[in-house]
């Protein structure tokens, strides 16, 4: 009997260890994708603040400086979602991988011109640093539309690491870059020029997106997640930056020594994109023929997080 009484407790103790591990390996999380830029802060500030663990979510943050590398972890599902533009939305739906747009993010853009280029505003037949079929490229043609010139009219140069075309640009390797922020107001401590920005056009087709299955099985959760996120957000708007610019350097690689000159974004609380930043994304995706179909704000956005 004794012998029983010590197998039964032991099985019982098994099973309970088991079903702990289990009901920790279980635990909902959210895994998002983020790139070296000024639109990811809000999830750094969320994660390094507790606001997550207080809406009692655990969202792991994976860093990327590629927008291919961050495509590709999301399509293998390596990540739930990501810091992203509506280009690559676009792109996923085309190759059959269903997401889904949450929410608009706050992004600066900038095309610059190097310190060796002497003459700033001769930039026909000169070269400059992109990541193709981004939303890199999609600012870069708008910005220079805005400088009435066409996208022909310079030479791109595929480069999609972000760190790597600031040093190229730096190096006098290429003419011309665009960059995000903070990189950009890295490259302007070292002495190129801005051209243009995404500000100055008041276009904004940054996002975060999720698979389609994680809006359709973690819904709640995800709503815990965007009401960190606003917390986020308050606090990025009545915080000085050199307060928590050193937790940008240690968990975003930005570079040391530009707090004084970055100028942040204008953050604001979490909402879908506008129509028009939509529609004029899919225009220039149709127009370069780099989607054979035309999605509707409905196909590529969920808007039932925000009701």
């Amino acid at each position: 009997m004794k012998k029983f009484l010590v197998l039964l407790f032991a099985s019982a103790f098994t099973l309970a260890a088991f079903a702990g591990c289990a009901s920790l390996k279980e635990k909902p999380s959210l895994t998002v994708g983020v790139l070296p830029d000024v639109d990811s802060i809000p999830l750094i500030i969320a994660l390094q603040q507790g606001y997550f663990e207080d809406e009692g979510v655990e969202v792991r943050i994976e860093k990327f400086t590629s927008a291919a590398d961050r495509d590709s972890a999301l399509q293998s599902g390596a990540i739930d979602g990501a810091v992203s533009d509506m280009l690559a939305a676009a792109f996923a739906a085309q190759g059959g991988f269903e997401v889904k747009i949450t929410s608009l993010t706050n992004g600066s853009y900038k095309m610059l011109a190097g310190p060796s280029m002497e003459n700033s505003n001769d930039i026909a037949g000169r070269s400059i640093a992109i990541s193709t079929n981004t939303i890199i490229e999609y600012s870069t043609d708008k910005m220079l539309e805005e400088l009435s010139l066409r996208p022909g009219d310079v030479s791109k140069t595929a480069i999609p690491q972000i760190p790597v075309r600031l040093e190229m640009l730096s190096n006098g390797q290429v003419d011309l870059a665009t960059l995000p922020e903070p990189l950009a107001s890295s490259a302007l401590k070292s002495g190129a020029r801005i051209l243009s920005s995404t500000d100055r056009l008041g276009i904004n087709p940054g996002v975060l997106l999720f698979t389609a299955g994680t809006v359709e099985n973690k819904f709640e959760l995800l709503k815990a997640f965007y009401s960190a996120y606003n917390k986020a957000i308050d606090y990025l708007q009545k915080t000085r930056l050199a307060d928590y610019y050193p937790v940008l350097v240690g968990q975003l690689s930005f570079p040391e020594g530009i707090a004084e000159v970055l100028e942040l974004p204008s953050y604001t609380q979490a909402s879908t994109p506008s129509r028009d930043d939509f529609e004029g994304v899919m225009q220039w995706l149709t127009q370069k023929e780099l989607i054979d179909n035309i999605y509707s704000y409905e196909d590529l956005i969920f808007e039932g997080l925000f009701d």
